[in-house]
């Protein structure tokens, strides 16, 4: 239902309510008098109820008004503190740029990223959006996010992309696994391993089509988990083994929780981009920038998006 009253009828309440005079008030809100006397009806017409009454030349609340200024001083307040939080957190962001990563919430890199950012641009804040990471391209595509960082290649109407880097699948394993060892595994020592997939749906560049397939070795399906932290976790309690890529293992490598090995002798890497409406891709535009530098970024060496 929306509301009868709007703000300046509920300053008018506060003003009225505190000076006592139609003109006080007025002059206290920075109106004429009969523009505040014009307001004061409209009110009344609205609630269908009297908010004052006149008592020797002075205005009296009633209970009607004295109800509605306790409302008034909470919503007010709020808005006023709400208004004021905006200006504080938003001092000099003239842009805020919405960023997702495909499957992964490792956000290692970010730190790193955001001091490269702020080193190149003023006024562009970057927002993470975790919650698209499902389905990063509808997202792009839908605006709820302005950049998405997923693996593969990418040729979808509307949709543009800038290269990142080439990062290699790893399969994952416990410490303790009989393959522990090895640096590198092809589809023949797999075969009946349990094995915890993120999507069984194939991909032309992942572990279906470029280690189970041409050699016909197939691991034994223990899972479908889509949430790739919880697959390092299986993996490290040693219920099972995985394909994952390689920069978003990095914490759980360096613990060493997991081991892993390079999938087949030659290694399979998968490209990854930033992906953005075609739209946005002027040179001057805020999302081409960020996504620009992501890109520049990601060509340095020690970059937290890959190790390679």
């Amino acid at each position: 239902m929306k509301p009868l009253l709007d703000l300046r009828h509920l300053q008018l309440i506060q003003a009225i309510i505190e000076t006592g005079r139609i003109t006080d008030a007025a002059e206290k809100l920075g109106v004429t008098p009969s523009a505040l006397s014009h307001r004061l009806r409209e009110a009344e017409r609205r609630l269908d109820v009297p908010l004052f009454t006149r008592m020797h030349k002075r205005l009296r609340k009633t209970p009607a008004a004295e109800y509605m200024a306790v409302v008034a001083e909470r919503i007010l307040t709020d808005l006023s503190r709400a208004e004021e939080d905006v200006r504080r957190m938003n001092a000099g962001v003239q842009h805020v740029v919405r960023l997702s990563v495909e499957a992964y919430s490792n956000y290692r890199w970010l730190p790193a990223f955001i001091k490269f950012l702020k080193s190149r641009t003023e006024g562009i804040d970057l927002q993470i959006m975790a919650g698209a990471r499902s389905d990063p391209l509808t997202s792009v595509q839908n605006r709820h996010i302005d950049i998405a960082v997923v693996s593969g290649d990418i040729a979808q109407a509307g949709l543009s992309s800038l290269p990142l880097f080439e990062d290699p699948l790893l399969y994952i394993m416990s410490p303790t696994h009989r393959l522990a060892d090895r640096h590198f595994v092809e589809g023949s020592d797999i075969v009946g391993e349990p094995f915890i997939t993120y999507t069984k749906v194939p991909e032309p560049d992942r572990e279906f089509a470029r280690l189970f397939r041409p050699t016909d070795s197939y691991p034994k399906w223990a899972a479908t988990v889509e949430l790739p932290e919880a697959i390092v976790e299986l993996v490290a309690s040693d219920l099972g083994t995985s394909v994952l890529s390689n920069w978003a293992l990095q914490t759980a490598l360096a613990e060493g929780r997991i081991i892993g090995a390079q999938v087949t002798e030659e290694g399979i890497t998968v490209p990854w981009c930033a992906v953005l409406r075609t739209e946005d891709m002027a040179e001057d535009d805020p999302t081409h920038m960020v996504a620009a530098l992501l890109a520049e970024w990601c060509a340095q060496p020690d970059a937290g998006f890959h190790t390679t």
